[in-house]
């Protein structure tokens, strides 16, 4: 399986906020969209990524007024990113050896989606359930 046909699954809808914004904002929107991560852009194009782990990293070393920080002095800077015709499993492991939560989905320089570990296991677990149900059925001769 390929990242296309999750975000085809999935969507490709993306959550941003501009670079200029503060960390209130983006935990408002995160918040309201039950994510855990949001794109961070400037000038239309993507700069960085702002985690769950992004805000407890911003409240720990900024401390009680960490709410009124800019984005871009906190967010993660050093992407990894996916392409459409990355296989999920060779993602899975890139994120797994890299300890990230999700990736933006890049297709000719543009963000086109971002995909989280849970969307991976969510469509291998989909797989699996399918691949079982074959199975039975063939063996069962139904």
């Amino acid at each position: 399986m390929k990242i296309r046909d999750l975000i085809r699954d999935k969507g490709l809808e993306f959550i941003a906020v501009d670079s200029n914004a503060t960390v209130d904002i983006a935990i408002n929107k995160m918040v309201d969209r039950n994510i855990g991560a949001i794109l961070v852009m400037e000038d239309g194009k993507l700069a960085g990524l702002f985690t769950e782990r992004d805000v407890l990293r911003c409240w720990a070393t900024k401390g009680e007024n960490f709410c009124r920080i800019p984005i871009k002095e906190v967010m993660t800077k050093d992407l990894v990113i996916a392409e459409p015709d990355d296989e999920v499993n060779y993602a899975m492991t890139i994120m797994i050896n890299k300890r990230i939560r999700h990736l933006p989905v890049i297709e000719k320089g543009k963000i086109i989606s971002v995909v989280s570990i849970r969307d991976m296991v969510k469509a291998q677990v989909s797989n699996l359930q399918a691949e079982v149900h074959y199975l039975k059925d063939y063996i069962t001769g139904g």
